[in-house]
C-alpha cells in the first residue's frame, strides 16, 4: 500500500491532538484537567500509571490546578539534581486572558503559598503544607516551577510578563522559584523525524570565531554569550530541549561527576572554564556571520557539550538572572570573573538535508567521552529501524519521540496517512517492560525511569546485547497490552493490581520460564519473546489463560493483606508496599521476598500438575512448541 508524504502542520496536529479532550461534552473543569495533564505527561514524560498527581482545580484551588513532584531518582540514575515541583495552571481555550490571566493567577499562588489565603479546599489545604514545608527545608538544587498550561505559545507581551512573575517570586520564596510555560505546539516541534512543517529557526550567537573551510567555524564564545544565545533559543522556541533533538546524551541529565564539576567551575572559577572544559560543538544548517562579532545560526543544534551547555544554563540562571534587582560586592566581583570565562566552541555546517554529516559529526565529537556505539542507537538505525519494522511485521505504532503517536492520529484524520495500525505503544514503555520481565528487574522497572533512557544501565543491557530486536519489542507490547486488559496500573478497578504491573510481567516471565525448563524448551531471552509471541497473540486462548491466571493467583496472593504469604508479611518489609514494591531487590533472593518466591514456586508446581489427568503447561507447551506462522 502506498502512503502519501504530506506534511502535517501545527494546526492540523492540534486540532486531533484536542480530539479527545473535547470528547463525551465534558465540563471546564474536566477539560481543563484533561488538557493539563495530557500537556504535562508528554512534556515531562513521566510514568503516568506510576506517578502521582495531585488535582486541585476547582473553588479553593489556592491558584493551583495540578501539582506534580518530580523526585530527582525518575529524572536521572545516581542523580545529582534536587526535587522539582510543578504547580500547573491550566489556561484551556478561552480561559486564557493573556497577562492579565498570567498576573492575576501568579499572584494567587504567591499569596497561597505565603500563607495569606485561607479559603482553601482540603485537598489544597493540604497540599500547600506540603509545599510550605518543602520551601523551608529546600537544597540549592530543588526547585518549585510555576507552569502555565496554554494552546498556542505566548506572545512577547505574555513573555515579559513571566519575567515579572518570577522576579517578584524569587524575591518571595528565593532561587527555589521559577515561572515556565507549555503549549501543543511544545509538543509539536518534538517529533523528531516526523514528516512535520517545522519553521527556520534562527538564533544569533557573539563570538570570536575564525572560518576553517566553507563548513566549520572554530575558536570561543564568553560564558555569558552562550548563555544569551541558550536564553534567546529559548525565547524564540518556548522550548531549550530542541536543541539537543540530536544529541542522545541529552537524557543523561547531570548526575555524573563531571556535571558536579562543570557546576562548580562555572560557581568558584568561571574564569577558568575554558582551561578546564573540552567545548562543545554546534551544527547548523547555515552559518552567517554579522556585525559586531556575532554570527547568525539557522536550525542549530548541540551535539556535543549537552552537559556542559544545560549546565550553564542552570547555575546562570541561578546566580545572574534569578529576577533580583539587588548588587553586593561579591556578586559584581563574580560577574567580573564569569565575564572572562569562555567556552570553545565548534560550529559545523552541514546542509538543509545533512543528516549523515550530521550523525557523523555528534558520533566523533563524543567519542573523548564514556559512551559506546549503542549509545547511539537514537541516531543510527536502533529504534528508527525497529519502529519501521515493527509497522511493517506487526502493523504496530512504535513510538520513539514524545506526541509521535498524536501525530499519526493526526495524519490519519486529515488523510494525509491512509495507513490503519492495530496497536501502538511507546518504546519507553516496553523497555521497561521488558526489564521487568526479561532481565527480572520489576523493582527498578517499577521505581525509577533513567535506568531505562538512553545512557542507563538496563538500557545498555538491553540494547547492547546482540539478539535483541523487534521481536522482543512485538512481545513487549503483548505482554504490557495484556497487563492493560487485566487492569494493571494506578488507578484500577483491583486494588491488588495498582502497583503490580511490573511484578505481572516479572512473575509471568519466571512461569513460562519453567514450563519450556520442564518441557526442554530453550530459553534464551529470544526464545522466550518468541513463546510470549505465541502464547499471547491470543489472549483467549488456553495457553494463554493458563499462563496469565496462574501469574494472577501470584499477584492476587502476594498483595491480600492478612494473607500468610502476603508481601505484608515478608520479613523486610517496614510498612510502605510502594518502597517495597520499588526496591531493586525484590524477586531476587530469599532474604529480601521469600514469601514471593514462595508463591512463585507453588504455582509452578500447580502449573504441571495433572488435572483430569492434564497438567496446564501441556497446553502452553504445545503451543510454543507450534509450527504456525504469528508474523503479520
Amino acid at each position: 500500500m502506498q502512503h502519501t508524504q504530506d506534511v502535517l502542520n501545527y494546526e492540523t496536529f492540534k486540532e486531533a491532538w484536542l480530539k479527545e479532550i473535547l470528547e463525551g461534552n465534558p465540563s471546564s473543569v474536566q477539560k481543563g484537567r484533561s488538557f493539563a495533564r495530557k500537556l504535562l505527561t508528554q512534556w515531562l514524560d513521566f510514568d503516568e500509571e506510576n506517578d502521582e498527581i495531585i488535582f486541585c482545580d476547582g473553588a479553593g484551588d489556592g491558584g493551583i490546578d495540578i501539582a506534580y513532584l518530580q523526585r530527582k531518582e525518575n529524572i536521572e540514575e545516581n542523580g545529582a539534581d534536587g526535587n522539582t515541583w510543578y504547580l500547573v495552571q491550566s489556561k484551556y481555550g478561552k480561559a486564557f486572558a493573556g497577562v492579565e490571566t498570567l498576573l492575576f493567577e501568579s499572584q494567587k499562588l504567591i499569596d497561597t503559598l505565603s500563607g495569606q489565603r485561607t479559603n482553601l479546599s482540603s485537598i489544597s489545604h493540604e497540599l500547600v503544607e506540603k509545599l510550605q514545608a518543602f520551601i523551608s527545608s529546600a537544597s540549592d538544587k530543588d526547585k518549585l516551577i510555576l507552569l502555565f498550561a496554554t494552546n498556542d505559545p505566548l506572545t512577547e507581551a505574555e513573555e515579559r510578563a513571566i519575567g515579572d512573575i518570577k522576579s517578584i517570586g524569587t524575591h518571595r520564596f528565593g532561587a527555589i522559584f521559577d515561572v515556565d510555560s507549555i503549549n501543543i505546539k511544545t509538543i509539536f516541534l518534538r517529533q523528531g523525524e516526523q514528516e512535520i512543517e517545522k519553521p527556520k529557526i534562527e538564533v544569533s550567537i557573539s563570538a570570536d570565531l575564525v572560518q576553517s573551510g566553507n563548513e566549520l567555524l572554530v575558536g570561543s564564545v564568553k560564558l555569558t554569550n552562550i548563555y544569551k544565545f541558550l536564553k534567546d533559543y529559548q525565547h524564540i522556541t518556548h522550548d531549550l530541549d530542541l536543541i539537543y533533538e540530536k544529541n542522545v546524551r541529552k537524557f543523561l541529565g547531570s548526575g555524573k561527576k563531571v556535571n558536579q564539576g562543570i557546576a562548580d567551575t562555572i560557581s568558584t572559577k568561571p574564569e577558568r572554564f575554558g582551561l578546564y572544559n573540552n567545548g562543545i560543538t554546534i551544527v547548523v544548517e547555515n552559518f552567517t556571520p554579522q556585525e559586531s562579532g556575532s554570527f547568525k545560526l539557522t536550525n542549530p543544534y548541540i551535539v556535543n557539550g549537552c552537559q556542559t551547555t544545560k549546565t550553564i544554563w542552570n547555575e546562570l540562571r541561578k546566580k545572574i538572572d534569578n529576577g533580583s534587582s539587588g548588587s553586593s560586592p561579591e556578586l559584581d566581583d563574580y560577574k567580573e570573573r564569569l565575564n572572562k570565562g569562555i567556552v570553545v566552541t565548534k560550529i559545523v555546517k552541514v546542509g538543509e538535508h545533512g543528516e549523515g554529516l550530521l550523525i557523523e559529526t555528534t558520533k566523533n565529537t563524543n567519542s573523548q567521552n564514556s559512551v559506546t556505539q549503542k549509545d547511539f542507537i537514537a541516531l543510527e538505525k536502533g529504534f528508527q529501524f525497529w519502529a519501521k519494522e515493527m509497522a511493517e511485521k506487526y502493523n504496530i505504532y512504535l513510538e520513539i519521540h514524545r506526541g509521535g503517536w498524536e501525530a499519526e492520529k493526526a495524519k490519519r484524520q486529515t488523510t494525509l496517512d491512509e495507513r490503519t495500525y492495530r496497536g501502538w505503544a511507546n518504546a519507553f514503555d516496553l523497555l521497561k517492560i521488558y526489564g521487568a520481565g526479561w532481565l527480572y528487574e520489576p523493582g527498578i522497572a517499577f521505581g525509577k525511569n533513567p535506568p531505562f533512557a538512553p545512557g542507563g544501565s538496563i538500557f545498555k543491557r538491553i540494547t547492547e546485547s546482540e539478539t535483541f530486536g523487534v521481536r522482543d519489542l512485538y512481545a513487549s507490547y503483548l505482554l504490557l497490552k495484556l497487563a492493560r486488559e487485566l487492569n494493571f496500573g494506578r488507578g484500577r478497578d483491583f486494588p491488588t493490581r495498582g502497583q503490580t504491573k511490573y511484578l505481572f510481567c516479572f512473575t509471568v516471565i519466571n512461569l513460562l520460564k519453567d514450563v519450556m525448563v520442564y518441557a526442554q524448551i530453550p530459553t534464551t531471552l529470544g526464545d522466550l519473546s518468541d513463546a510470549i509471541i505465541k502464547v499471547f497473540e491470543e489472549t483467549d486462548s488456553e495457553p494463554a489463560k493458563n499462563l496469565y491466571n496462574s501469574a494472577l493467583q501470584v499477584i492476587d496472593d502476594y498483595m491480600t493483606q492478612g494473607g500468610e504469604n502476603s508481601l505484608y508479611s515478608e520479613p523486610t518489609f517496614t510498612g510502605d508496599s510502594n518502597v517495597f514494591l520499588k526496591d531493586a531487590k525484590l524477586g531476587k533472593s530469599d532474604d529480601h521476598s521469600p514469601k514471593l518466591q514462595f508463591l512463585i514456586s507453588m504455582q509452578k508446581m500447580l502449573i504441571r500438575r495433572p488435572i483430569g489427568g492434564v497438567a496446564m503447561s501441556k497446553a502452553i507447551t504445545d503451543k510454543i512448541k507450534s509450527t504456525e506462522n504469528h508474523d503479520i
